[in-house]
């Protein structure tokens, strides 16, 4: 091959793009990284998990003083008053920090920033603003972008994607969000701690598709009592903006009598696309399916020689981590060593209070797969420190090979469950049982406990119900 320009080149700065260029540069390949933004990170850092976040954790902390939650532990306050543009001003901070922090990763690392949109004009070439550049590898990490509702026009004043959700200029009276997913739950649960009445529209039978059954069934229940109005089976067929509110009509999912809901806000929420668009793809001979996605192998090398692709792009959950680790392993193949992600142990998360969080396998897909399994479960309500915290909802899960005891799915409802299911995906990927994790001592009193219990309970023989 011709001399290049670079040994690597990186197309994107999400977390996978900035990460995989960081650790390419690490292992001492010349390395640049594409992006059209005026700061890196993409969109988990600047319009995505940071920002949303920032937004959960200050609702949180309003409703509790707010709600009087703070009051029944003894703190006692006078009236409490919202300053939205303060808490959306702590969340610009947090972003800035962030994406400045790559900034001064990428000049530590000596990994150029090529600023601009990336079109490739062959198989080891591309243009960025009109100028070319070339390099003997290439990484696609563009990420994605919001699925739009067909027939529904986002404007991001009434009609509102996750971007728009993440700052709207005043609390809404009336929130619709049109999906029962992740993101649609996270941000409704934002602005209803602030003070809105949300309405969840979503078309399957219950929310948080692809989640453990029990865990879905357990988190509706909670988010009703919370005071969500949670409408499944229910599908959205028209939204039609009426000044500074809209009319959203819905129907029966399997078809029936429509109604309307009258709304100031309506976040379109369901689900995300790989961002392939526009990139020139068919110029360097890469064919992404009618989904947008690029088929890679176990490695990340697509079908082009010297063309890689991870993230979002790429099969698989659309999570931010998976992105990172494979962002390092892609880095080190280049490199020339063995960068390998198992993706049967990728965690995911929601970040609702409590969270809901799982790894590995569910129950339903197990018993489909012909799987024989055991299975235990452990309440917080029986947990010493959720007790005396007065935070008892949820419950942990484990499911275990009814053979072998090797645990092949951990699902967790709990204000920690995000921390927690760490210590589940790191048992799993050293080929835990259960019986590992219950011989295995845990503070007290802490939330952990509960993994424990529930791995006891695998076998019958929990101790504290």
């Amino acid at each position: 091959m011709a001399e290049t320009d670079f040994d690597v080149i990186v197309i994107g700065s999400g977390p996978g793009g900035y990460v995989a260029a960081i650790r390419a540069a690490q292992l001492g390949l010349k390395t640049a990284c594409v992006e059209s933004r005026e700061t890196l990170g993409g969109t988990c850092l600047n319009v995505g998990c940071i920002p949303s976040k920032a937004l959960l954790h200050a609702s949180e902390l309003f409703e509790e003083a707010n709600h009087g939650t703070l009051a029944k532990f003894g703190v006692k306050l006078g009236s409490v008053e919202l300053d939205l543009d303060t808490m959306h001003g702590e969340k610009a901070k947090a972003v800035k920090e962030l994406t400045g922090g790559i900034a001064m990763l990428f000049k530590k690392n000596k990994v150029e920033w090529l600023k601009g949109h990336a079109a490739f004009t062959g198989a080891n070439s591309i243009d960025v603003a009109g100028k070319a550049y070339t390099a003997k590898n290439i990484i696609i990490a563009t990420g994605s972008s919001v699925t739009p509702l067909p027939g529904v026009e986002i404007d991001n004043e009434v009609v509102i994607d996750s971007t728009g959700a993440l700052a709207l200029p005043k609390v809404p009276k009336h929130l619709v969000v049109i999906g029962g997913g992740v993101i649609g739950l996270e941000l409704g649960s934002v602005w209803r701690r602030l003070g809105a009445q949300v309405t969840v529209v979503e078309f399957l039978a219950e929310i948080l598709p692809g989640m453990d059954g029990e865990v879905r069934k357990e988190a509706r229940k909670i988010f009703k009592k919370q005071g969500f109005d949670i409408k499944t089976s229910t599908k959205v067929t028209k939204v039609v903006r009426n000044g500074a509110g809209a009319t959203i009509t819905i129907e029966p999912s399997a078809g029936g009598s429509a109604e309307t809901i009258e709304a100031d806000a309506v976040l379109v929420s369901i689900g995300r696309r790989p961002n392939t668009d526009g990139l020139a793809l068919e110029k360097a001979g890469v064919r992404p399916d009618n989904r947008g996605v690029i088929e890679v192998d176990h490695s990340f090398r697509t079908k082009v020689p010297g063309i890689w692709a991870i993230g979002d792009v790429t099969p698989g959950p659309m999570l931010a981590h998976k992105a990172e680790d494979e962002g390092i392993a892609v880095a080190e193949n280049i490199a020339g060593q063995t960068g390998i992600v198992n993706h049967d142990v990728i965690p995911s998360v929601v970040y609702t209070h409590p969270e809901i969080a799982s790894v590995g396998k569910t129950e339903e897909e197990l018993k489909e797969a012909g799987t024989a399994v055991k299975v235990g479960k452990f309440p917080f309500l029986a947990n010493s420190r959720a007790k005396t915290n007065r935070d008892t909802d949820g419950f942990v899960k484990v499911i275990a090979d009814a053979r072998t005891d090797r645990v092949l799915g951990v699902h967790i409802i709990s204000s920690l469950a995000g921390t927690m299911i760490a210590q589940a995906a790191q048992a799993m990927e050293f080929g835990a049982t259960s019986e590992d994790i219950a011989y295995t001592c845990h503070a007290h009193p802490t939330h952990s406990e509960a993994l424990k219990e529930a791995a006891m309970a695998v076998t019958g023989l929990p101790i504290h119900i």
